[in-house]
């Protein structure tokens, strides 16, 4: 005969009663963690020096895997001048000298979609005509695109326009970089011709090269996320540098993680300096060139207004030597000086991919902080934990949590939903018991 559980005073077995109170400990522990984080958050996004600003924003968008409600938009200090939507992604973003807009996008529902099923996802560049009639909506110009297996890993991030009319495109479906012109590719370089290849890149998330920029007459700096390496393509040569060579010096082994990690859209200041959204260490980084030919970090910046950097995916070194900040998952946009005091900030109202601070874009060549001191400037610490930090990751691109929620949270989160399933479970035994 199986024991019975002794009834408490109130006639409920003790295990329904401590199974219930458990449960109702983890929703007061979960409800309480969340209300303090909203209440202690700094304020972001709001700071102001008083100097006009024109900003445009390339947004990834939201909802799962962040390919909804893609937009691009002009920010005339924190109004927004204009926007075209109704896109599942768009990534970098360029004014061109007639005020049209280049941009890197992808979207869903076509029919043209052979070798693949219909309908299916696209992906390439558009130019958007902003119109001069506020009345008006942005009207798509022109766009050059093509299949790709899956909404997912697949896309262009980044295009460039070059003096010859041709435009250079970064293309992770198939793992290059190509020039097309009059819809028809001039030029390309498959990266499998220097890295170790899978069978078919189009069906695994290989390299996910996701950015392309004129550094010279024919030489690109492309980012090629997977690996942690910026490498220098020479049209007609192939790679002739690589930065972050790692351990091997063929390109086929992976760079230094700590030096860069997933990283994207690298700002070439000069011969020797980059500036990189180093995403997935969550900080901005400067890199320069030693005198033996490797790279180490001359300036790095990990939080701005107070909150630590997440996923920040864009940093371009301005005119004016200040630093603009993409910080993706905590939807702004941010502009700091040298020493890390934030100037102007911006909440964007989805997930942002990249902006570009207008008249000039982002330039090639730019101030670089290295050329001011002999030391490393580090602003703020690094501080994560790599299991919470990729939890926090799923939690902000699938459910777009709020800036303030943070690894602590993600561990509370997981202690409440332990405490809720122990509870429950201890009421559920008891009741099958009774």
């Amino acid at each position: 005969m199986s024991p019975t559980v002794p009834p408490d005073r109130g006639g409920v077995p003790t295990g329904q009663r401590a199974g219930a109170a458990l449960a109702v400990f983890g929703v007061l522990l979960f409800v309480t963690s969340l209300a303090l984080g909203a209440a202690l958050a700094p304020d972001v996004g709001a700071a102001d020096d008083g100097e006009s600003r024109q900003t445009l924003v390339g947004s990834q968008g939201g909802g799962p895997g962040l390919h909804e409600h893609g937009s691009v938009y002009l920010l005339d200090g924190r109004e927004t001048a204009w926007r075209t939507g109704d896109t599942d992604s768009y990534f970098d973003v360029t004014m061109l000298g007639n005020g049209s807009v280049m941009a890197g996008f992808m979207d869903s529902g076509y029919e043209d979609c052979a070798p693949y099923e219909s309908p299916c996802t696209h992906t390439g560049f558009r130019i958007i005509d902003p119109n001069d009639d506020s009345v008006a909506d942005p009207e798509i110009e022109y766009e050059y695109s093509f299949p790709v297996r899956s909404r997912a890993n697949s896309e262009v991030h980044d295009v460039e326009l070059l003096d010859s009319g041709e435009f250079l495109v970064s293309d992770m479906e198939h793992e290059r970089i190509f020039t097309v012109k009059n819809g028809e590719i001039t030029w390309q370089w498959n990266a499998s011709s220097y890295y170790d290849a899978p069978d078919d890149p189009t069906r695994t998330d290989w390299l996910h090269i996701n950015d392309v920029d004129v550094v010279g007459e024919d030489r690109y700096l492309v980012s090629v996320r997977n690996a942690h390496q910026l490498v220098i393509v020479e049209r007609g040569e192939g790679v002739v540098e690589v930065i972050n060579e790692g351990d091997g010096g063929t390109g086929s082994t992976e760079g230094d993680p700590t030096l860069l990690r997933q990283q994207h859209n690298p700002q070439w200041l000069g011969d020797g300096n980059v500036l990189v959204a180093d995403s997935h260490n969550d900080r901005i980084v400067e890199l320069e060139r030693t005198e033996s030919g490797d790279w180490e970090v001359a300036w790095e910046i990990y939080a701005a207004e107070g909150v630590n950097f997440n996923w920040p995916r864009d940093a371009d070194r301005l005119p004016n030597g200040n630093t603009l900040i993409t910080d993706s998952l905590n939807q702004r946009i941010v502009e700091v000086n040298r020493s890390g005091e934030t100037v102007w900030s911006y909440g964007t109202p989805r997930v942002p991919y990249e902006a570009e601070r207008l008249p000039a874009g982002e330039t090639v060549g730019g101030v670089s902080y290295a050329d001011e001191t002999d030391d490393t400037t580090s602003i703020g610490d690094e501080q994560s934990v790599p299991v919470l930090s990729f939890l926090l990751m799923i939690f902000q691109t699938g459910l777009q949590t709020p800036f303030w929620f943070t690894e602590a949270h993600v561990a509370v989160t997981l202690v409440s939903l332990v405490c809720v399933l122990l509870g429950v479970g201890l009421v559920g035994r008891d009741r099958l018991r009774g």
